[in-house]
């Protein structure tokens, strides 16, 4: 039991395991405190259930920033792509009059097409991640609002009601989508291509001296964070019905955030895609339960103050997380020093 425990805490998943548990208390708390007749009934696993419906786009965005900061990369320009699927997947049927289904096959290649673009440039031209998202953020936002300068648009009602729907009663669309996303996660881990990933960012020259094509590795993960990014768009117009050129663009910083949070390391090389979940859940709670919390005090607050304290608890999440992973990498690697110092000794 104790080495069980002691393997949790070792974990990268550990510190946002522990963040997250912690929201969803504080939250059930609060949601007992503002109705306790209500609490624990089916009004309560609707309102959780369409909290992250609503924000499964940035559950999917932060998937595929996951995938990227495990190479150490770090891609601000995600949340406006999430955008130009958005767009795209609006009206690409108003424009040509083709069936949405295919308008929206077509939405996905052009997100992994636009993810692939964005890898090539920061692989095979060398240029900095940060510098190559930072420009493709007003790239990629200027062929939004050529695409849709202002929200608007629909969709056919019926994908609406199919987004909306609870399968057997209570399973959401979206759950049944992260559910298949979660299981794509547990086969991608297993591949090949995803220990490169883990050796690149831990460290990419080591890499690259045992045989591994880190431009190649780059491309593929580039790409597949286009499909998530895609994937996201078209939950987002799903569940809004509408075109919006920029609504994404803070999901860039949000999914990196959220990812700090759930204790994937900046530098690469350590955590996992259940650390994103566990970020990003932390940070849903805390943006929804300090407005609910404002709501049950007396007089009325500017939603700055919302936004105050929320970013603020955020922040020092942010700041334990940073030297807790910190932390932890440290004492994994005096634990690796210890046993070869100990196999050495032991064979002479």
């Amino acid at each position: 039991m104790k080495n069980r425990l002691s393997a949790i805490r070792q974990s990268p998943a550990y510190v946002g395991l522990v963040l997250f548990v912690s929201a969803l208390v504080i939250y059930f708390v609060i949601q007992f405190i503002g109705d306790p007749a209500g609490f624990l009934t089916a009004k309560t696993y609707k309102n959780f259930a369409s909290l992250f419906k609503n924000y499964t786009p940035l559950i999917l965005v932060t998937m595929g920033q996951a995938l990227l900061m495990l190479l150490g990369i770090i891609d601000i320009s995600i949340g406006i792509q999430m955008s130009f699927a958005n767009v795209l997947a609006v009206m690409l049927p108003e424009w040509t009059g083709m069936p949405v289904a295919l308008a929206w096959v077509l939405t996905i290649c052009a997100s992994v097409l636009l993810g692939t673009l964005n890898g090539v440039i920061v692989s095979c031209l060398r240029i900095p991640p940060l510098l190559a998202g930072y420009a493709m953020i007003y790239i990629v936002k200027g062929i939004n609002l050529m695409i849709r300068p202002a929200p608007g648009g629909s969709v056919p009602v019926e994908i609406a009601k199919f987004y909306d729907n609870y399968w057997l009663g209570f399973i959401p669309t979206s759950a049944i989508l992260l559910i298949l996303c979660g299981l794509a996660w547990v086969y991608l881990r297993r591949t090949k291509l995803m220990n490169h990933v883990y050796a690149i960012g831990g460290n990419e020259r080591n890499a690259y001296a045992t045989g591994i094509h880190s431009v190649k590795t780059k491309i593929m993960v580039y790409a597949i964070a286009g499909f998530l990014t895609g994937l996201a768009g078209l939950c987002y117009t799903s569940a809004y019905s509408t075109g919006n050129p920029i609504t994404g663009e803070m999901y860039g910083l949000q999914s990196i955030s959220a990812c700090i949070l759930g204790g994937i390391s900046l530098a690469g090389g350590w955590g996992t895609m259940v650390c994103a979940f566990y970020g990003v859940g932390f940070q849903i709670l805390v943006q929804t339960s300090v407005p609910k919390v404002f709501s049950m005090l007396p007089g009325s607050y500017n939603t700055y103050w919302h936004n105050l304290i929320s970013d603020t608890i955020i922040l020092i999440g942010l700041l334990g997380t940073i030297f807790a992973v910190k932390a932890q990498r440290e004492s994994l690697l005096r634990g690796i020093k210890k046993q070869i110092v100990g196999g050495l000794a032991d064979e002479k």
